[in-house]
């Protein structure tokens, strides 16, 4: 077995020769995407249709893009973290489904095999992604376990060297179309109960007894290029394809969910350039009472935040690409990368409103971008963490460091943070005061939508620091102080409104005008 795992590993049809750079990648990439999107086809239709032409995810993937994902001795590029989310960033300049299919398949599937998985596993599986173009994506929620994915009801017992799991899983990008998914389970007890770790799998589809029913599709909102739904999982998986954490499983799951996160920039990066040169492109070419668009005022502000969330993304994608390669241990970047992902994905949806709001009626349509940007941007404000919880989980981290400093002047703190250490002193007017390290919950998330800023805007400074232009860099940290400062003014009113649940009785609007 070990011999035949060395020769798919250096086989000369896996072995590459002089690999080009990723520019010339990158390249051929946008050029079949440019062929299939506007020349041969229009992918303003193709996204008012659920799926995509068979031709047209044929050919992209015929540029091997997910290459990128797969390590070296195996014929691929080389896992290279700054070329992953380049190939996002490229892709979702003209398709955020497509962006979000590399993502799927390169954060959620490719790197943990290639970082988890036997020696058995990896050598066929990454052979088939470069041969057959097949895909993968990854199975966590459950229909009655989301955001509480710790306690998910998927359940395996182990016999003869095999894995056998039980359950269901909802909501996976790919549904139907991924040939391997990775599963997740707890291992089932002699009594029933179910253990507290997290366990990995490798699914083959295509083998006996691996296959997977989808009980439905999803009639999805946005992403309609996509495919969603529920499974019922009952597979039996050989003892080689499960994953082999180097500590817990549950470790395993975090530094996989908070890498991922670390790489929602890529898929930012590309959608809002677009959206940023479609809104310049078209205020310039509108005419309104007699003047361009571009010189009222108020389009110049809605203009400069654009450009300014351009600023912020490009400075998390650089930081990215420094910190989170597959050769680093994440598990304990919760709170940068619940910064990262909350922001940057609050940024994209703010970016398809305000196009939208430019453009004005005919961006009301799937088939404009502005449009169909709200809808396909807005699930990354709830996958793989809703941003409330990701923000309250921000600030539970920093009131958790801020204890056990026995620290409570916030600007102290954020002073000597490691992330928010470059920003604190142009903020110390908003933050020198003594935090209530008691907050409810309201107030956590409001504080960690702040303090994610703050986070965004040290990467900015950073950003500076390797010569990225200064105007722009200007515009980033100005935007990014407003939206600050107006949270802060949120966060210090002291509200605690509840709901009135039997509100029916002497709430009649008529019944007090007649």
């Amino acid at each position: 077995m070990n011999e035949l795992i060395e020769k798919e590993k250096i086989s000369p049809e896996n072995k590459p020769t002089t690999q080009e750079s990723i520019h010339q990648f990158l390249g051929k990439l946008k050029e079949k995407m440019k062929q299939v999107y506007h020349q041969r086809g229009d992918i303003s239709k193709y996204s008012q249709q659920r799926g995509l032409p068979p031709f047209v995810l044929r050919e992209i993937m015929e540029c091997n893009p997910l290459s990128i994902g797969i390590p070296k001795a195996y014929g691929g590029r080389g896992a290279v973290m700054h070329e992953n989310l380049a190939l996002l960033e490229a892709a979702s300049y003209e398709s955020l489904a497509l962006s979000l299919t590399f993502g799927i398949n390169s954060a959620l599937f490719l790197q943990p095999v290639g970082k988890y998985a036997l020696e058995e596993a990896k050598a066929p599986v990454f052979k088939r992604f470069l041969e057959k173009q097949n895909m993968g994506g990854l199975m966590i929620t459950e229909p009655d376990f989301g955001s509480d994915a710790l306690n998910m009801q998927t359940r395996f017992q182990e016999a003869n060297g095999q894995f056998h799991l039980q359950g269901k899983k909802h909501w996976a990008g790919l549904t139907g179309w991924a040939d391997f998914w990775l599963l997740t389970a707890r291992r089932q007890n002699s009594d029933g109960d179910l253990q507290r770790d997290i366990d990995f799998f490798i699914c083959d589809v295509t083998q006996p007894n691996q296959g997977i029913k989808v009980e439905e599709f999803y009639d999805n909102l946005g992403l309609y290029q996509i495919p969603y739904g529920r499974n019922h999982i009952d597979v039996t998986i050989p003892k080689t394809h499960h994953l082999k954490p180097h500590s817990t499983g549950v470790k395993m799951m975090l530094d996989l969910l908070h890498r991922s996160r670390m790489q929602f920039p890529g898929m930012a990066m590309g959608f809002i350039h677009r959206i940023m040169d479609e809104a310049i492109s078209h205020c310039k070419q509108r005419f309104v009472g007699g003047k361009s668009l571009i010189s009222y005022d108020q389009v110049q502000e809605r203009l400069s935040k654009l450009q300014a969330s351009f600023t912020i993304c490009s400075a998390m994608c650089a930081n990215s690409a420094k910190k989170a390669g597959v050769e680093n241990d994440l598990t304990g970047m919760g709170i940068e990368a619940n910064a990262v992902k909350s922001v940057v994905t609050d940024l994209m949806q703010q970016a398809a409103q305000s196009l939208t709001q430019l453009v004005g009626a005919q961006a009301y349509k799937l088939s404009h971008l502005g449009g169909r940007g709200i809808v396909d941007s807005r699930p990354f404000q709830i996958f793989e963490g809703s941003n409330d919880i990701l923000y309250a989980q921000i600030s539970e981290g920093i009131v958790k460091q801020m204890r056990r400093m026995k620290e409570k002047n916030l600007f102290n703190f954020l002073k000597g943070f490691e992330l928010t250490n470059r920003s604190a002193d142009q903020l110390k007017d908003l933050f020198n005061f003594d935090l209530n390290l008691q907050l409810p919950q309201r107030k956590l998330v409001e504080l960690g939508a702040v303090l994610g800023r703050v986070i965004s805007m040290d990467m900015v400074h950073k950003l500076a620091d390797d010569g990225f232009r200064s105007d722009l860099i200007e515009g980033g940290i100005n935007m990014l102080h407003q939206e600050i400062q107006q949270t802060m003014s949120s966060f210090r009113l002291q509200t605690t409104d509840l709901v009135v649940v039997d509100y029916q009785d002497n709430s009649s609007w008529l019944k007090h005008s007649i």
